[in-house]
């Protein structure tokens, strides 16, 4: 080898955000990030040659949407569930299923579905995610007349059913298409299109959908909501088709490039499942996290219950509330993916969000009733900063535990505990409510909420990406020609390569 070579190493190890390590890559590839970093290969210690193309964040950014059109449908009905139960003629705990087929479909569906993303990958499963939103939306299109609820029901599910697909992708596109000082940004902003929906669909409905006596004015109100929904979900398929693609040519980090190295066959689902189930602390942030999402999805749904209880005839304020807890929500889940990008203090931040969703749902709870409505807006806001930017947290927090799994399989066990604690907790608090009010109700979920800080205190920190990583050894070539190796400072969050600091 060169003398020159020594010099070209230390240069490519410079790093910045959207620069990293590279062989003093210059020419019409420069523009994209370019890294050279090693990975010791048997005996030949090969090289493998790492890129981030620019097309990330367009690929990020149609998840997002896609996501976005699909958690709106959830939260549609919820929030103008009075209105919703007039039309139909139904029961407001029927209503409340519109929203939890949401949290039923993903419980028996996210093991096939995790085990078809491992083996079709990502594209395949955007695919069919957007296939069955799109008939979803025009499903509903076709329900709006109030003898046809088990027609809305029936594109309910057909959009629940394409959730299942969404809900762990987030973890793994950001794996397979960032880079290590990325990832978890990149995961937070596959969550903030979910979290985005949301928020739309807490605005959006009881501006389009008023609360009408007259039942033909109040179809074509209906109608338009849902003709919206059905078009926007089309334009999204149809770009999907089109833009949407499996991977980049070129893996972004080092462990994607061991990663794409390892045969097919070597790998078992079924034995990946059992590996997780044993694993302790991965399994206590399962049962923590649910807890955790379980009240977020049962505050979300019966939002509007709780808030028309206390201000009647304030439906839209109702979906204003629902809006800024969400809002607030992607603000502190940005924040934390940054955060986590730049600390990686994962149990710290997971424990301290935690116990501050806890501090916030006291809050809300105890200050539901006073009569002011500004007060309801201050504390749900703050109640959304933490306990919706708790969500990327359980992800990144996940894959930290679980590595070398699957990012998607554990990203489905966390969101398979979400639902079912989701289901339990809309139902319980529902009829808690009715028997005693939204405080008790509230209370009720402030209980589990103290339980899950507890569990989250007990979490054995096993980074075990990190350590992976900190072991990893880079090549560096010394002046006399021979081969030394310098241990490597980077970590990554949902994945990464061995990123040296100067």
């Amino acid at each position: 080898m060169s003398d020159n070579m020594p010099a070209s190493l230390d240069s490519g190890a410079q790093d910045t955000k959207e620069n990293g390590p590279h062989l003093g890559a210059k020419g019409p590839d420069a523009a994209d990030q370019i890294e050279c970093n090693s990975i010791p290969n048997g005996e030949s210690g090969s090289a493998a040659a790492t890129r981030l193309f620019n097309k990330r964040w367009l690929i990020v950014f149609l998840f997002s949407s896609y996501s976005l059109s699909n958690a709106y449908q959830w939260i549609q009905y919820g929030i103008i569930s009075n209105i919703i139960m007039k039309f139909y003629n139904v029961e407001s705990f029927a209503v409340d299923w519109l929203s939890m087929v949401y949290m039923l479909t993903y419980i028996p569906f996210i093991f096939p579905v995790t085990w078809l993303l491992d083996k079709k990958g990502l594209r395949v499963t955007a695919l069919v995610a957007n296939a069955l939103n799109c008939a979803g939306t025009w499903i509903k299109v076709a329900s709006a007349r109030p003898d046809l609820f088990w027609v809305t029901m029936l594109g309910q599910f057909a959009s629940s059913l394409a959730q299942v697909f969404i809900l762990g992708m987030p973890s793994r596109l950001a794996s397979v298409w960032f880079g290590a000082d990325e990832v978890s940004t990149a995961c937070s902003i596959g969550v903030f299109g979910n979290q985005m929906g949301i928020a739309i669909g807490f605005l959006v409905p009881p501006i389009l959908v008023p609360n009408v006596d007259e039942m033909d004015e109040l179809a074509h109100h209906i109608r338009i909501m849902f003709y919206i929904s059905a078009g926007v979900a089309t334009v999204i398929f149809i770009l999907v088709v089109i833009v949407f693609q499996e991977r980049p040519e070129i893996p972004p980090t080092q462990a994607q490039a061991q990663a794409r190295s390892i045969p097919p066959d070597e790998y078992s689902y079924t034995a990946s499942i059992l590996r997780l189930l044993c694993n302790k602390p991965f399994m206590l942030l399962v049962v923590s996290y649910g807890l955790n999402v379980g009240c977020f999805y049962a505050v979300s749904t019966l939002l509007n219950r709780m808030i028309i209880e206390h201000y009647p005839g304030e439906e839209v304020n109702a979906g204003r509330i629902g809006l800024t807890i969400v809002i607030a929500g992607m603000v502190g889940s940005l924040i934390c993916g940054i955060w986590l990008d730049k600390t990686k203090t994962y149990k710290q931040t997971t424990l301290l969000v935690y116990l501050l969703s806890l501090i916030g749902m006291l809050v809300y709870a105890f200050t539901l009733n006073l009569g002011h409505l500004w007060v309801v807006f201050i504390t749900a806001g703050v109640l959304g900063f933490f306990m919706t930017g708790y969500l990327p947290l359980g992800f990144e927090f996940a894959v930290e535990l679980t590595y070398p799994e699957s990012e998607g399989t554990s990203s489905g066990l966390l969101n398979c505990s979400a639902q079912i604690f989701g289901i339990i907790f809309t139902i319980s608090q529902g009829k808690i409510i009715d028997k005693w009010g939204t405080l008790a109700g509230n209370v009720f979920l402030c209980i589990f909420l103290l339980i899950g800080t507890v569990m989250t205190g007990f979490i054995k920190s096993d980074l075990r990406r990190q350590k992976a990583n900190l072991q990893a050894e880079v090549q560096t070539v010394s002046p006399t020609g021979s081969i030394s190796s310098a241990q490597d400072y980077g970590a990554t969050a949902c994945s990464g390569p061995w990123q040296r600091q100067s």
